[in-house]
């Protein structure tokens, strides 16, 4: 069984590195070099550029600003930039939905910090949990932005069993980058883990002062080479919606559909259902998932 681990000594010096300037500087970077002047609609004058992506001056001319202004930008400043400054540059820098409103979080977290508090417990209303055991034909469960695991019906619990024999809180990043078995358990797990971590990037942008998001990027960063190499590159994702395989040790290869819903009235809390295409071997891998799981219930 997978057990919690406990702060390891440098993770509080991991944290304290962990700046809005810094994380303004590197996603800024990171972007400009992403963008070729072909994909810019710019004409690559020279044939010896240093790097592949735009430089500091194409940028500011594709948005409008003084190289100045724009190198004060990337110097991790975002306080007081306007909305038009910012829509500026993310047309600029071709950023999709989810970048864009990770400048944007960015820019709003450039502003006077709080002081960081520990997360108070999100709590799960009983209705939602009756809403979730009345789905018997489909997993589904209640997450936070922290990839914890706040409720899930029987179904779901059969179909994730590492993230949820767990002690503590279930928490599916956890499991990713420090259960051996994950790897296994997803076939492609490189594109699950990099998707991962952009989503607890994305979170992070949002929420730059929730403590339990640092604690776990610490710990994850600490313990996991692996997330290190994907949260430096500061990618973020819009988790919504798209197709799983899983590894199941019980019911073998299985693919999945997958929609994620906000809860209104329980904001950061997501609900994520698994679907088969009906009539299918993944809806009859589904059903005999359930049939095991309903006899392991009544043993």
């Amino acid at each position: 069984m997978y057990q919690q681990y406990l702060s390891p000594p440098g993770e509080q010096a991991y944290r304290r590195g962990m700046t809005n300037q810094q994380d303004v500087r590197e996603f800024l970077t990171t972007r400009r070099g992403r963008v070729t002047p072909d994909k810019a609609g710019l004409p690559a004058y020279g044939g010896n550029r240093r790097v592949p992506g735009l430089r500091r001056e194409e940028v500011a001319m594709l948005a409008g600003m003084s190289v100045d202004y724009y190198n004060r930008l990337e110097r991790g400043n975002l306080s007081g930039v306007s909305e038009s400054v910012l829509e500026s540059l993310a047309r600029a820098l071709l950023l999709d939905e989810a970048e864009r409103e990770h400048l944007f979080d960015l820019a709003r977290a450039a502003g006077p910090a709080p002081v960081r508090r520990r997360s108070a417990p999100q709590r799960l209303r009983p209705s939602v949990q009756v809403m979730l055991d009345a789905m018997t034909d489909a997993p589904a469960m209640v997450r936070n932005g922290r990839m914890d695991s706040l409720a899930a019906n029987t179904l779901a619990k059969a179909l994730f069993p590492g993230v949820y024999d767990t002690t503590g809180v279930p928490n599916h990043s956890r499991f990713l980058f420090l259960d051996p078995r994950a790897r296994e358990f997803h076939p492609n797990w490189e594109k699950i883990a990099s998707d991962n971590a952009a989503v607890l990037r994305t979170e992070a942008g949002r929420n730059p002062y929730d403590k339990g998001l640092s604690d776990l990027v610490g710990e994850l960063s600490t313990r996991s080479e692996e997330f290190r190499k994907y949260w430096a590159q500061h990618d973020v994702r819009l988790h919504y919606s798209g197709v799983k395989t899983f590894n199941h040790p019980e019911v073998g290869e299985i693919e999945l559909s997958y929609e994620a819903l906000d809860l209104p009235a329980d904001p950061g809390l997501t609900m994520t259902v698994y679907t088969a295409e009906p009539g299918s071997a993944n809806a009859d891998k589904l059903r005999l998932l359930s049939s095991l799981a309903a006899t392991s219930i009544r043993a």
